[in-house]
């Protein structure tokens, strides 16, 4: 499945650059909609809340009642987990809160509805990032994943060092992600070409797509194809 991604930040649809740095603004939330029409689901983060700086919750709402949505960003209690449900989001991205200092967050975990949680992986120089990929924790996904397979549905797993680069991802280090769970896997992170989406579905791999969408790199008429 291809899954075109839809980042919040100060009001605004966003690319960043490995998390950080704007690259460009997309449409209005009707205009990426219309635009990504024919995709299944819709990946929305809202950067504000991932970073602690704010949030874009009337535009998550808005998504998440107009668009079959997987939602994510700032999702650090129970209670905002179960009111993204409840708003409509099919499920939600859990990442910073799942790690604490200590390793797995379980007592946290353990409040949250499995079928509806997807753990978000994200590695930056091997580690795990969080807190809007701005702090790491001493943890590998590849060490993580397999205990933390009775608290979610999915995982989504992102190469930040890639990440909006625009320079290809690493495909060996999903391969070992893969090898290690039959739980769904979601790839996001300098996915580039359309090769590079093949290769993760002769994976059974999910492709989550933003910078190479926005800019144009890949078409939306060609992954609707390889999609469908």
């Amino acid at each position: 499945m291809i899954i075109p991604c839809i980042d919040l930040m100060g009001g605004k649809v966003v690319q960043l650059v490995q998390g950080r740095d704007k690259a460009l603004e997309g449409g209005t939330i009707a205009e990426m909609l219309k635009r990504f029409a024919g995709f299944d689901t819709i990946q929305v983060i809202d950067l504000d809340a991932a970073i602690g700086s704010g949030e874009n919750s009337a535009l998550v709402e808005e998504l998440a009642a107009k668009a079959k949505c997987r939602i994510g960003g700032g999702v650090r209690s129970a209670e905002r987990f179960s009111k993204l449900v409840s708003q409509g989001a099919d499920r939600v991205i859990v990442g910073t809160a799942a790690f604490s200092s200590n390793g797995i967050h379980r007592e946290f975990l353990q409040q949250l509805d499995p079928a509806k949680a997807i753990i978000a992986l994200d590695s930056k120089g091997g580690r795990i990032v969080v807190k809007g990929w701005r702090e790491a924790v001493n943890l590998t996904a590849e060490e993580v994943i397999g205990e933390l397979l009775p608290y979610c549905s999915g995982f989504l797993c992102t190469y930040v060092d890639k990440e909006g680069m625009m320079q290809g991802t690493d495909l060996d280090w999903f391969a070992q992600l893969r090898a290690a769970t039959s739980h769904e896997i979601t790839a996001a992170g300098g996915i580039t070409t359309l090769d590079d989406v093949r290769a993760l579905q002769a994976m059974n791999i999910h492709a989550a797509l933003g910078m190479a969408i926005y800019t144009g790199r890949l078409s939306l008429d060609d992954l609707r194809a390889l999609n469908g």
